[in-house]
């Protein structure tokens, strides 16, 4: 496993004690970087119209189609240092 991996993995642990709470759009988009960097490019179905949830977590997905799965790594680790994980 390489060494950004491996800190993507730490981060995210981290993610799960971070001090405060984030507010729903930092939510969102630690979400979808876990997402574009562990999984890649957004895939499967749209969730259900009454999905509001499902639904606001495939967009933020979808927004970063394209985007390399190292790059978002390294935004993620980033962004949960930056929310003192």
């Amino acid at each position: 496993m390489s060494d950004l991996n491996l800190k993507f993995e730490e981060a995210a642990k981290k993610a799960l004690d971070l001090p405060e709470r984030p507010d729903n759009d930092t939510l969102l988009k630690l979400y979808a970087l876990y997402k574009q960097g562990s999984a890649g490019d957004v895939s499967g179905p749209k969730p259900g119209f009454f999905d509001f949830v499902g639904t606001a977590k495939y967009e933020a997905w979808a927004k970063l189609k394209g985007t390399k799965p190292e790059e978002a790594q390294q935004k993620y680790i980033d962004l949960v240092k930056k929310l003192g994980g």
